[in-house]
């Protein structure tokens, strides 16, 4: 993953920003919807997991949401990024090692004053560096949340202003897509430097603090001591967060925004390297499509479905084999190359399409989903199955063809994709093959498979 190319505001924690008063008179936040502790289906939330960049965006953000939810029997859990420790650089007093502990020691008692049965996981990645650890964050929210049914994700604003707080955003929007979970991010430094016009107001959702939730968040708040008071009376160990600033996180309502999930990783991936698997080149890749090419049940198709299709290396194998072809991704840059490949072959269509709401329309008697599955959350997984189902022709066949080892930051793996197609599809197990490196399953109906004749 890369930064956003967007500009960012240039703003300093010690100079006066816009008022809070500002913020609470604007019409905006009286007309805001109620955030409703519910998950992405709209079922009650089981599971809340918030992450913060620093120790203390948390409680800023957040503290009143985790209080409420803990009464609610929802289990909490927070993921810390970063020690903080980057708060105090030109400190004479206390080494960063030294603040990263005193920090970790703040960010748990700040929430023993929530519940004492927050969990609490510190990731110890480097404070000011995030925007170059995204996969890692990532891949450590992906994990924290699982699969994410009944799963509130809450994270720092994708456009906060500050560095950490936007990679950490940008991080739990490709973690909430992966897993399928509800994603509501939290501004902090927003609050500060921008002006009430500027707001996501048609995004925002608001959450009210009843007076003894508020009076928790604020003890919450007052924990993170070297944030508050500073490290000593030295220059250079001055408090970060002014009576200004807190200002804006002492009101009866917590407000967030709620934006579309997205991961751009693979399209980022396609950007930096025009074919990043060497499908063309790796002998695994070679052997792969050769197997799959042979795994087809007869020598022609009449509509075939390539799901991701990545760069069309496998599609042009199967514009061989049928008289009509649909390719799909959703990377332009992948797009870009699979249409240059492709360009010879006036019967393939090469679509940017988002899976599984995006799919084409059938009927198919081939759909190919190809290395693309375990990319999936849980939630789509079942979609792409389903619809899959619902678009393919009596007669046709289903080819599955995933990397059988672990994919990092992601929940899935190619067994499980073909456990959810063998489960969900409705059709019969035609033909199987399995090593060490690589899994192909063929499904379809009885009669799908051709009589041999001499």
């Amino acid at each position: 993953m890369v930064t956003s190319s967007a500009p960012r505001p240039a703003f300093r924690h010690d100079v006066r920003g816009t008022p809070a008063e500002e913020w609470w008179r604007h019409p905006g936040r009286a007309a805001l919807p109620d955030l409703e502790l519910t998950d992405r289906d709209g079922a009650p939330v089981e599971r809340l997991v918030v992450v913060a960049a620093h120790p203390d965006d948390e409680s800023l953000g957040a503290a009143g949401l985790m209080t409420i939810a803990v009464a609610s029997g929802v289990d909490v859990a927070v993921v810390v990024l970063t020690d903080g420790e980057g708060s105090h650089p030109a400190s004479p007093t206390t080494p960063p090692e030294e603040l990263a502990g005193v920090r970790r020691t703040e960010c748990r008692a700040a929430l023993d004053r929530l519940d004492e049965g927050i969990e609490l996981e510190h990731a110890g990645l480097p404070d000011g560096g995030l925007s170059d650890e995204v996969a890692s964050c990532a891949a450590r929210i992906t994990e924290a949340v699982g699969e994410g049914g009944g799963v509130l994700l809450v994270a720092p604003y994708r456009r906060d202003g500050h560095p950490d707080h936007e990679a950490a955003g940008r991080a739990a929007a490709a973690a909430a897509r992966r897993t399928g979970a509800r994603l509501v991010e939290y501004p902090v430094w927003l609050w500060h430097w921008a002006r009430p016009e500027q707001a996501p107001w048609p995004e925002m959702r608001r959450l009210s603090l009843p007076p003894e939730v508020l009076a928790t968040k604020q003890q919450a708040i007052a924990a993170h001591r070297t944030q508050l008071a500073g490290l000593s009376t030295a220059p250079g160990d001055e408090p970060l967060l002014g009576q200004d600033v807190l200002a804006h996180f002492s009101g009866p309502q917590e407000l967030f925004v709620e934006e579309p999930a997205t991961d751009p990783t693979l399209d980022e991936l396609h950007r930096a390297v025009e074919e990043p698997w060497g499908v063309d080149t790796r002998w695994y890749e070679v052997r792969k499509r050769s197997l799959l090419s042979a795994f087809l049940p007869r020598q022609t198709f009449r509509r075939g479905l390539d799901v991701g299709c990545s760069t069309g290396a496998v599609t042009s194998d199967l514009a061989l084999r049928c008289e009509e072809l649909v390719a799909v991704d959703d990377s332009a840059a992948a797009l870009s190359v699979a249409r240059r490949r492709l360009r010879d072959h006036d019967h393939v269509r090469v679509e940017r399409s988002t899976v599984p709401e995006g799919l084409p329309d059938g009927p198919f008697d081939l759909v190919v989903v190809s290395e693309m599955g375990y990319f999936l959350s849980p939630r789509d997984l079942t979609r792409l199955v389903a619809g899959v189902r619902a678009r393919l022709s009596p007669d046709g066949v289903v080819v599955l063809c995933h990397w059988r080892h672990a994919v990092d930051g992601w929940l899935l793996d190619g067994q499980a994709v073909h456990r959810a197609f063998e489960s969900g599809l409705g059709a019969g197990r035609l033909a199987a093959y399995v090593d060490r490196d690589v899994e192909l399953l063929l499904l379809g109906p009885g009669d799908a498979l051709p009589v041999p004749t001499r």
